[in-house]
């Protein structure tokens, strides 16, 4: 059997990596990571989405330790601002679609909604999102009893192919403070760590690895190599020359820079969404943390260069940017060829990118472990197990792209020449099908890409509604039915927010309460039962 797992590189996807399989075989595997003193975490990766909950679960993790020291908060959305129009917004939200008489209530929207805003119409979570409200009372109670959250409540780990329902909100974190907790969870738990550069990666005669050689430490061998080198691709890409493709034809974007601004929380609040703003050359982030925002302009390097880039971000924070360093980034957007070969596994940016439009990063890192550890070989590494677990990686970051490239195909704005020929960069095969079939009949499990990546059909509805680039049409057999269910569920809906916004904290509260600081006044909380 695998009895020696080398971890190449830190940062969130390394230390994921280690932590999961201290989690998943204790001491029958030894795991070592090396990581340089001198590389940063890229950082990015701030934002994630709803799933990631099983990872905290696995590795038994509860968020009142993990979440304080790591400065999260919760994200029951994504917010898109003039992406549409200039000043028009709609919420991406963690919330599965109500049905009546068999129909989506979305697709009883486009027949006859009740106001122009299907996200208020069809979600509860969106007016939570404006009003900055938490998913959680001060009790811990989360707002919507159905979901059987709690770990105590289950008598096993789950992964991401036991998401039965959908959990309503994802978090937001620092990443490096989040590998700094993980770094102290798994060497508590074991796993060796090495502060030492990589200075050479050494193959085998059959073109294995058969070792790294570090600067201070020497030699470090094993069975399993787990490249988490980020963009560098020190060991898949650099050592074993597996090939890089690129989704550059299709999605715009190469580019970032950001900043980290510390911000009163307690005068100007969190709204408890990630919010992608529509700019002249790409989209600005803006992640509320506590205590500080993440932000960054993410964009075409064809259409703007990073000085511009950096005046812009700068100008869209205010006067707060002024002594702020800025991180510039260059992305590498596309997968490996493979992301295991031979015995390399790549986790993380080395595996795959697509832009953070969706908060997918950390989402790719998760699904790379899990299917890892689903798939750990024996002493006679199976080609066959090699072969499904890079089609199931490459299936989900192949999906993902075609799901942002919707974003970009979909979106009516078109003021300038970066929006026009966003919307007209080579299209994935099938999704201009798709795309056809969704304007005659709203997407539907049958109708959407075809294997897991993480989305659900009610995003792909929630964005072709929100973005507004595509004619379409309900349901003719709408037409025929009784319109006042679906009346009454929306307005059901709208009640019901209504009631959540009166009693639940803001996001400043909860997080306020967590930490132990002090709280605004406010009335006394309601029992989350009332």
């Amino acid at each position: 059997m695998v009895k020696k797992v080398i971890i190449v590189g830190g940062g969130t996807s390394g230390w994921m990596t280690a932590s999961y399989l201290r989690a998943a075989f204790g001491d029958r595997v030894a795991v070592t990571l090396v990581e340089s003193k001198n590389i940063a975490t890229i950082g990015v990766g701030e934002a994630t989405f709803s799933t990631i909950r099983h990872f905290f679960d696995y590795l038994g993790l509860e968020e009142r330790e993990w979440m304080p020291e790591c400065h999260a908060t919760y994200k029951l959305a994504i917010r898109f601002q003039n992406w549409r129009a200039p000043g028009h917004h709609f919420y991406h939200p963690f919330e599965r679609l109500r049905v009546v008489d068999g129909f989506p209530l979305t697709d009883w929207w486009l027949h006859n909604g009740l106001s122009d805003r299907f996200d208020r119409d069809c979600f509860v979570i969106s007016s939570l999102c404006d009003a900055k409200r938490s998913p959680r009372y001060l009790s811990g109670a989360l707002f919507e009893q159905d979901f059987e959250e709690n770990a105590e409540q289950r008598a096993y780990r789950t992964t991401l192919t036991e998401q039965g329902t959908q959990f309503p909100y994802a978090y937001h974190f620092d990443a490096a403070l989040l590998a700094r907790y993980l770094t102290r969870y798994a060497t508590e738990r074991g796993v060796r760590h090495v502060l030492d550069d990589v200075v050479d990666v050494r193959l085998d005669e059959r073109g294995w690895i058969d070792h790294v050689v570090t600067r201070e430490h020497g030699e470090l061998k094993g069975d399993l190599f787990v490249d988490c080198t980020g963009f560098r691709g020190m060991l898949l890409n650099k050592a074993l020359s597996v090939p890089f493709v690129s989704y550059q034809d299709s999605l715009p974007n190469d580019r970032a820079v950001a900043l980290r601004v510390p911000v009163d929380m307690a005068e100007h609040g969190m709204r408890p969404c990630t919010t992608a703003t529509a700019m002249d050359a790409g989209w600005i982030w803006t992640i509320p943390l506590y205590g500080r925002v993440g932000t960054g302009y993410v964009y075409a390097s064809d259409y703007c260069e990073p000085e511009e880039a950096e005046r812009t971000l700068r100008e869209f924070v205010g006067p707060m940017a002024d002594s702020l360093e800025a991180n510039h980034i260059r992305m590498r957007i596309g997968r490996s060829e493979r992301s295991w070969v031979n015995n390399c596994v790549a986790i993380g940016l080395s595996s795959g990118f697509v832009e953070p439009l969706e908060s997918t990063g950390v989402f790719f890192i998760q699904h790379g472990i899990e299917q890892l550890v689903k798939h750990f070989p024996s002493e006679h590494w199976d080609d066959r197990v090699r072969e499904s677990y890079n089609q199931r990686v490459a299936n989900a970051m192949d999906g993902v792209r075609e799901f942002l490239v919707l974003h970009y195909r979909a979106a009516a704005r078109s003021d300038n020449p970066y929006w026009k020929d966003a919307a007209t960069r080579v299209i994935p095969d099938g999704l201009g099908e798709r795309m056809e079939q969704w304007q005659a009949k709203l997407p539907d499990s049958e109708t959407i890409f075809p294997h897991y990546h993480g989305f659900e059909p009610y995003s792909y509805v929630a964005m072709l509604l929100g973005l507004g680039g595509l004619s379409l049409t309900s349901s003719p057999a709408l037409r025929l039915f009784d319109q006042s269910r679906a009346a009454d569920e929306m307005r059901l809906v709208h009640e019901q927010a209504k009631t959540l916004v009166a009693k639940l904290p803001s996001q400043y509260e909860y997080f306020a309460h967590l930490h132990g600081d002090p709280l605004p006044g406010r009335r006394p909380e309601p029992s989350p039962a009332t």
